[in-house]
């Protein structure tokens, strides 16, 4: 009798701090997000070029996902405003029907500008919320950010100044989150090494290892993976 009550007794202590254990293992990983895809200048509206490899491999990998695509005029102008106001309604509006809602910012060319504009206007939940932010090609791209990177990760580009780095740039508490690749002789993100939308600029989408890097980065922070 005794053997069995101190059989019961361990259990129900086992279960008890199993469950706890396991609730945390749930929620390390994001059950639903969106990626927020922000368009470069002169893309049609809807999924930037940059991004149509690595989003079809990250939301075929984890599930739970969708694509959301920046609602604004992306062109010569310049003016991203729209794209920025979209882009905090987005994630402001989800949260406020689904409060554990994980987000993944990504932009292209303007819609880098766009999406760092963004940041400083996500605040407390709201910036919780995002897990992680990929840019390519950014006009803002702020020298010797730790989270400034070439195409395989390393750090050729680091000290690597944007067209309009005199504007708003990564917010200091965003860097942690954040991958600004930049490629040697792109005159948007660098602008020692050209000037303007050189030809290197437009070579993202076909850059193997920029794709790569994306969808590893997104399972990083989505995932905790």
């Amino acid at each position: 009798m005794i053997a069995s009550a101190l059989l019961q007794l361990t259990v129900l202590a086992t279960a008890a701090f199993a469950a706890p254990v396991q609730e945390l293992k749930e929620r390390a990983g994001c059950s639903a997000y969106t990626i927020i895809d922000t368009r470069g200048t002169g893309e049609l509206q809807g999924p930037s070029a940059g991004f149509r490899t690595m989003n079809s491999q990250i939301l075929s990998a984890i599930p739970g996902g969708k694509e959301y695509d920046t609602v604004y005029l992306a062109d010569f102008s310049q003016n991203s405003a729209m794209g920025t106001t979209n882009i905090v309604n987005q994630v402001q509006n989800t949260l406020r029907s689904d409060p554990s809602h994980c987000f993944f910012l990504e932009g292209y060319s303007q819609g880098a500008a766009a999406t760092v504009d963004a940041l400083p206007k996500l605040t407390g939940a709201n910036f919780d919320a995002v897990k992680g932010v990929f840019l390519i090609g950014n006009p803002r791209h702020k020298p010797n950010l730790a989270c400034n990177v070439d195409a395989s990760g390393g750090k050729t580009t680091a000290g690597a100044s944007g067209l309009a780095v005199m504007l708003q740039t990564i917010p200091d508490n965003w860097v942690s989150k954040t991958k600004d690749v930049c490629l040697v002789g792109d005159g948007v993100c660098f602008t020692a090494s050209g000037f303007g939308i050189t030809p290197t600029h437009l070579t993202y989408p076909g850059n193997s290892q920029v794709q790569t890097m994306g969808v590893a980065f997104a399972k990083q922070v989505l995932q905790g993976s």
